[in-house]
């Protein structure tokens, strides 16, 4: 019997599986449950990845595609969370993804929404530094519907879109563009911090 043809989810997530490696990696490295001034650097991280995709979760163009893109941004949630830990809205970073086609763009969107599961288990850790979906820990929250409905149907939407084969390699740049982004992002929210903070 022939096999199925591989769906398109399936070859981001093994295209991308190194740089998530790597990014775990670095995650790990910085223990960001582990203390409170941790987990700040690591919320800065977050915040910056999720406002610099807001122009995606935006995008006239793309919303046509995925109708709840909007709702799905983070960027507020994780504002509201450095509000609540009394922390500076960090200035942007140089290098933020400008402009992407839509296919580029549906492979940012791609990593930030998986993410979402991820999220999961992070919360967990969040609540022993008495943070929660209310206060600090907002952007770690399970989306309206749930986690595992919300990825159900926007990989339903991804997989089904009718690519070009130079559509294909956007989409696949996009994903592992987005992972290299969030490490260079918690690198920078990490070297940043001033060490006496840190200890």
């Amino acid at each position: 019997m022939p096999q199925d043809p591989i769906r398109r989810s399936q070859r981001l997530n093994q295209i991308t599986h190194t740089p998530h490696e790597h990014l775990d990696k670095a995650v790990k490295a910085n223990a960001p449950f582990e203390t409170l001034a941790s987990y700040t650097r690591f919320l800065t991280a977050q915040y910056l990845f999720q406002q610099e995709l807001k122009a995606l979760y935006t995008d006239p163009q793309l919303i046509e595609l995925i109708a709840d893109l909007p709702e799905r941004c983070r960027a507020e949630q994780a504002k509201a969370d450095l509000n609540d830990l009394q922390t500076a809205i960090p200035e942007p970073v140089a290098g933020a993804v400008d402009k992407p086609s839509p296919a580029e763009a549906l492979g940012w969107l791609f990593v930030s929404e998986g993410s979402k599961l991820g999220a999961a288990f992070l919360i967990k850790r969040a609540c022993a530094l008495n943070l929660s979906e209310n206060f600090g820990a907002r952007h770690l929250g399970e989306p309206a519907g749930g986690r595992a409905e919300g990825w159900k149907r926007f990989i339903s939407i991804l997989d089904d879109l009718p690519f070009s084969e130079e559509q294909e390699d956007e989409i696949d740049k996009g994903a592992v563009a987005a992972f290299e982004r969030f490490n260079v992002l918690l690198n920078h929210a990490y070297t940043s911090a001033p060490q006496a903070e840190l200890a």
